[in-house]
């Protein structure tokens, strides 16, 4: 199915706008690779970039489920798997830029993703993937039952391998991975809620997912730069509470939960589809009136 169609194959706005959004930023970091003939520079920019993106896709792609909840736009189920094979998408054109990188050489390759734990981990996310993108069809959904659900929670634990894989390549700066990871964690607060039966509407709950997240994330970012690096760990701790620019991961996690809970306060009472739908149906029952 082509996709920009919905589920009964009729064209969908939607689903169009998801997929250029998806589609961008691929061309926009392999652009310079292509444009330069593969020069090494922009290979590695390209094979850093295309990583951060697939692990930004990967965390779209599990924000779907608590976002339909706190919205009731039940639209975004169709395109998960969109999203999810985006990523997967993504994730193989960091691996291919990074083959690229080590001249195509199998052996060589082969020997970096043994020695290397970071390379180790990141492998092992990347055939995750492949196996999820594989099984992601609806025709896979009825060979294996009961089983596809238990098979694809396993996104969870490839995305963590995935943040794991970024810190260890990221070193000293890992702003970027703290933020991916303090993002995660949110993401796993909304299904910890949702699972205990606290509302996904409530301000009280989105609140204290946002202020957790983001207090979760100033952990992470300390304990890195504690058993990790020789950086004192206590000036990490003053950074984070300082309000500054450009902000720390901890502060845009917060403000991350803060939005969801703005969005839910609009979708409250009406879902916001349904609120749009009555108010484009009022419009058109004043201009038949007018009309007549």
């Amino acid at each position: 199915m082509y996709p920009w169609l919905d589920p009964s194959g009729r064209f969908s706005f939607f689903k169009l706008i998801v997929f250029v959004a998806l589609l961008v930023p691929g061309i926009v970091l392999l652009w310079p690779v292509i444009a330069q003939g593969g020069a090494t520079i922009p290979v590695k920019e390209a094979i850093l970039e295309s990583g951060e993106w697939t692990i930004r896709i990967l965390l779209i792609t599990l924000l779907v489920t608590p976002l339909r909840r706190i919205t009731r736009f039940s639209k975004l189920v169709q395109v998960r798997r969109q999203i999810g094979v985006a990523a997967f998408c993504y994730v193989m054109i960091h691996f291919g830029l990074y083959a690229i990188s080590q001249n195509l050489d199998v052996v060589r390759i082969a020997s970096e993703i043994v020695l290397r734990i970071y390379l180790t981990i990141g492998f092992v996310a990347v055939v995750g993937l492949a196996v999820l993108t594989a099984t992601s069809t609806k025709s896979a959904m009825r060979r294996l039952g009961a089983k596809w659900v238990r098979l694809h929670k396993l996104v969870y634990p490839i995305a963590v391998l995935g943040v794991v894989h970024f810190f260890l390549q990221s070193k000293i700066d890992v702003s970027e991975a703290t933020l991916m990871a303090g993002m995660f964690v949110g993401l796993m607060l909304y299904r910890f809620a949702h699972w205990r039966g606290w509302s996904l509407r409530s301000s009280t709950t989105l609140l204290s997912i946002a202020v957790l997240a983001g207090l979760a994330t100033a952990g992470i970012e300390y304990a890195w730069y504690a058993l990790a690096t020789g950086i004192p760990a206590d000036r990490v701790v003053a950074a984070n509470l300082e309000w500054m620019w450009p902000l720390r991961p901890a502060w845009n996690v917060l403000l991350a939960g803060l939005m969801i809970g703005v969005i839910a306060q609009f979708g409250r009472d009406k879902p916001v589809r349904s609120l749009i739908a009555r108010v484009v149906g009022g419009q058109k029952m004043a201009a038949g009136a007018s009309s007549r």
